[in-house]
């Protein structure tokens, strides 16, 4: 499940933002605002749910 808060990987191959992982802002009519940040660079960008999905630290971890 996404909410606000959570750290999201982008799963679309075909966005620019593929693989990219951002902070959930909000979550409002099938569509989620992540906010990316890097360096001296913040961007918000909405996506639709299908292209999201929930990251876990834990599973990275070998």
């Amino acid at each position: 499940m996404i909410l606000p808060g959570s750290i999201v990987t982008v799963t679309n191959p075909n966005d620019i933002y593929y693989r990219f992982q951002g902070l959930v802002q909000r979550v409002t009519d099938g569509k989620v605002a992540v906010l990316f940040e890097d360096g001296n660079w913040d961007k918000l960008i909405t996506f639709r749910l299908s292209e999201l999905e929930v990251f876990d630290p834990k599973a990275n971890k070998k």
